[in-house]
């Protein structure tokens, strides 16, 4: 069989792939500590899972519209006035089958051969192949950690050309946990409203798992002027633990909203029904649930963090946002391990640690962030603790 182009110039989820190793593995036998998690360990709250069932119960299980139902795309709207004091009409919300499709979706309604995608790095690591699939070019823009990670308005302004379609914009960040202050995303607004013929897509899906005394705001929100070229991309996943419920949402101008609504029309029909309903209810209902899990989440950042701050040849900057840390090893490249092997680069390190410490990290090249790893602390502080020792171990062990 002859393939498309479009799947020969991209390459499978490095995070997926990763995952589906330690499956594996675990499969065999072995016991693998795993701090690749790219969603919480916490359950979806009692009260949205029983507002799914009573959905099903109500027999809520036929098509839906395919922009998602009138009462979820009304607790979205209401959320982003709560949230942002952004006010934005029902038919300027599109709702899919995760944030994921979303961002696809949108990149699909919009390039064409040519099309420039600025990628800040480093990325969410399906950033730059869904691009590719659209037909467009990605530029990467490197974001060193010496400025906390970010773009600045100087390489923003130096990446932009003619032929430049998007900025993308993730932010807490995936894989760096990175935020914008206001006034960092403001001067980013003022590079943006001298090229009105660039959109901003931001993928906001990590932003109320924040550990800063505000929470991150929103592009829109600092910048009025921009709303027709913002499209603001979330969802419930990270938030309220509904990963596998599939719900993602888009924001944005109404012309970019009916292209995302007329490809999903032809490629889904429309998101799950009953998911739909359980979104609602999340977004609707008693909200303690984020606070909680939050909680949780900067007591084990904070201690993964100080342990592998303490590691010799690793470095670490504690993450704004989200639930990974983005940690440093290039110290160590070049090192030898036990067996006489040179460790070369981030991906030969990650397989070390899987190898020698069954700890399972997703190298940083993955995320165009070579000589780094990345560690998720969504799992137990036990898992954390032991894979961090483990961490600490193999790296001992380089000489």
């Amino acid at each position: 069989m002859a393939l498309a182009q479009r799947v020969n110039r991209i390459k499978p989820s490095p995070s997926t792939a990763a995952a589906q190793r330690v499956r594996e593995l675990k499969a065999q036998g072995h016991e693998i500590l795993d701090l690749t998690v790219g969603e919480p360990d916490f359950d979806t709250p009692d009260h949205v899972k029983a507002a799914a069932i009573e959905a099903i119960a109500r027999g809520e299980t036929k098509y839906t519209p395919v922009n998602g139902t009138p009462q979820l795309r009304a607790a979205i709207a209401d959320k982003l006035a709560r949230r942002h004091g952004l006010r934005y009409p029902t038919d300027r919300i599109t709702v899919g089958g995760g944030a994921k499709q979303i961002i696809f979706l949108a990149l699909a309604a919009t390039l064409d051969a040519g099309d420039e995608v600025i990628v800040p790095a480093p990325y969410w690591v399906s950033y730059p192949d869904m691009v590719l699939a659209n037909d467009g070019t990605p530029v990467v823009v490197p974001c060193p950690e010496a400025d906390g990670f970010k773009l600045t308005p100087r390489r923003l302004e130096s990446a932009i050309t003619d032929a430049t379609r998007w900025v993308i914009l993730n932010a807490p960040n995936n894989p760096t946990g990175a935020a914008y202050t206001t006034d960092e995303l403001r001067a980013l607004a003022d590079v943006l409203l001298a090229h009105p013929h660039v959109m901003v897509l931001t993928d906001e899906i990590y932003d109320e798992i924040s550990y800063e005394p505000e929470l991150p705001s929103t592009l829109a929100a600092v910048e009025p002027r921009l709303a027709d070229q913002v499209f603001l991309t979330n969802g419930v996943s990270k938030t309220y633990a509904m990963t596998g419920w599939r719900i993602g949402y888009g924001v944005g101008p109404a012309e970019l909203v009916g292209a995302v609504n007329k490809l999903q029309s032809q490629i889904s029909s429309c998101p799950s029904s009953i998911s739909q309903a359980a979104a609602t209810a999340a977004l609707t209902g008693d909200q303690s649930f984020i606070g909680d899990c939050v909680a949780v989440y900067r007591a084990r950042r904070d201690e993964t963090v100080k342990m592998l701050t303490g590691v010799p040849g690793l470095t670490c900057t504690a993450p704004s946002g989200g639930f990974y840390v983005l940690v440093g090893c290039a110290a160590l490249l070049g090192g030898r391990t036990p067996a006489g092997e040179e460790i070369r680069t981030d991906e030969e390190f990650a397989r070390y640690l899987l190898e020698s410490q069954q700890v399972a990290v997703i190298h940083g090249s993955a995320y165009g962030a070579p000589g780094y790893f990345r560690v998720s602390f969504a799992t137990s502080s036990s898992v954390l603790t032991e894979g961090c020792e483990r961490i600490a171990r193999a790296c001992a062990d380089l000489s």
